[in-house]
């Protein structure tokens, strides 16, 4: 689930959340992905120096042992031991048969050298990663009887929704703390698959920026260092390093380095996509297909990080939809993103995506040009096919906004009863707070241990004071 927040066009995106369903995929990249430069030729050449000194005699013709015409090999023995092999006896006819076996010459086979493993020991180093401070999790959570025990595995963690757990369980397995054997320095599936959980996590609990730090130390994942000798394929997972792309940007205070990563990544992908035309691999094929659309995703996100619209709804705009609705409609939700209600409007084709998300688009659109009866009316009639959380967070904005604040905090109450806590649903419950009392911190300390009492879900249960604006 993503939420799209309207920056550009109306008023209420500065408080408001509004939330969408659908994960953007998207579709190739331009074929030039990267353009590339031929060295600088000197255009002088390098012209031989002559050297002052004569030779005192010609040079001897030599040969390679490559020569075609190259005669027997010269005797290795002196002429002293020639003589004295001559005086132990003549030399045997072809006829006669030796009394010793004759060993058979044969020509050396090189050896095929093993690469030796790599060492990864340096993402080991304790150092580099960062204490994660509880002080910004309401006491709710912090003193839940939910909370982990030091010996539970990563993926119970995962599948529980402690992901701040998790991060700190990666750690000490990557840094043998709390008596934990470090993993072997080549084992690189080990080492990556904990760096990936442990980057995954701090995004998720909305500490990215400490993440960005601790990327830097992978440096350039592009370097012939992370690629297996023997193989040609690169060591890191895909997640990983597409992950890693937005996070060294962040980093390194450099977004254009992201678009450029996601180029190289697509090259890649356009050479795996091709292998696996070859060899007829449609599963293969099809994985890389995926691969590249969302490339093409994340870099019109990257190029709106950079501020860089035009640049964005221009490459937005060279996307082409693969036929199966989604190209649509993440064109059309990052078109609402950048501004352009018409533009989302004209990639809602009829019978091209599904009739929902078709009404879901056009709720959207409403909303961001401020007809919000019409919206309202679009969302009631999604909510009467479906009980999605969005639908209803999205329906209690409209209720906002049309002078029914109360009937909205009531219809964002109830999907909390039902166990929904996503952060869009209780920012916007925790606004209403605000509008409708002067007590609001007391209703939010409230939600905030109603939903720590919530069971764990793979969705995320631990919180922190920015969902219920508690900061």
């Amino acid at each position: 689930m993503r939420w799209i927040h309207f920056s550009q066009r109306h008023s209420f995106k500065r408080r408001w959340r509004i939330a969408t369903t659908t994960d953007p995929t998207s579709i190739k990249l331009p074929s030039e992905a990267v353009s590339t430069m031929d060295p600088l030729k000197d255009p002088k050449g390098h012209a031989r120096t002559k050297s002052g000194v004569k030779a005192t005699r010609p040079r001897s013709s030599t040969k390679g042992p490559l020569d075609i015409d190259q005669g027997p090999l010269p005797s290795p023995l002196s002429p002293q031991q020639s003589q004295r092999m001559a005086l132990l006896g003549p030399a045997r006819s072809p006829g006669l048969a030796s009394p010793l076996p004759r060993s058979v010459a044969h020509s050396p086979v090189p050896r095929r050298m093993t690469p030796r493993p790599k060492d990864f020991s340096y993402l080991l180093r304790p150092e580099i990663y960062h204490p994660l401070t509880p002080l910004n999790v309401p006491p709710s959570f912090r003193n839940s009887s939910k909370q982990p025990s030091p010996d539970t595995s990563i993926p119970d963690l995962l599948a529980r929704g402690q992901y701040r757990a998790a991060a700190i369980s990666a750690t000490q397995a990557l840094t043998g703390a709390g008596g934990l054997a470090p993993p072997d320095p080549s084992d690189h599936v080990l080492i990556f698959e904990l760096l990936y959980t442990r980057f995954a996590c701090l995004t998720l609990i909305d500490a990215t920026p400490i993440a960005a730090q601790e990327v830097k130390t992978l440096e350039d994942l592009n370097s012939s260092f992370y690629v297996d000798e023997a193989t040609g394929l690169h060591l890191v997972p895909w997640e990983l390093r597409v992950l890693n792309v937005r996070l060294q940007a962040m980093g390194f205070g450099d977004p254009r380095r992201a678009v450029m990563s996601y180029y190289e990544l697509a090259r890649e992908a356009r050479d795996r996509l091709a292998q696996a035309t070859t060899r007829h691999d449609n599963s293969a094929r099809e994985l890389w297909k995926d691969r590249l659309a969302d490339l093409g995703i994340r870099v019109v996100g990257a190029l709106v990080e950079m501020d860089d619209l035009t640049g964005a709804a221009h490459h937005l705009a060279s996307l082409k939809d693969r036929g199966d609705g989604k190209m649509a409609t993440a064109k059309a939700l990052l078109w609402l993103h950048l501004g352009d209600v018409e533009a989302a409007r004209r990639c809602m084709k009829p019978g091209q995506v599904d009739e929902v998300v078709e009404q879901t688009i056009a709720a959207l659109c409403d909303m961001a040009d401020g007809e919000y009866v019409a919206a309202l009316a679009r969302w009631r009639e999604l909510k009467e096919q479906s009980d999605d959380e969005m639908i209803g967070v999205n329906m209690a904005v409209c209720l906002l906004y049309v002078g029914r604040m109360r009937e909205g905090k009531t219809l964002l109450e109830s999907f909390v009863d039902s166990g929904c806590s996503s952060h869009t649903l209780l920012f916007n419950l925790t606004t209403m707070y605000e509008l409708c009392t002067e007590r609001a911190k007391g209703l939010k300390i409230k939600l905030s241990e109603k939903v720590a009492s919530m069971d764990e879900t793979p969705n995320g249960w631990e919180k922190t004071n920015a969902d219920f604006k508690l900061q």
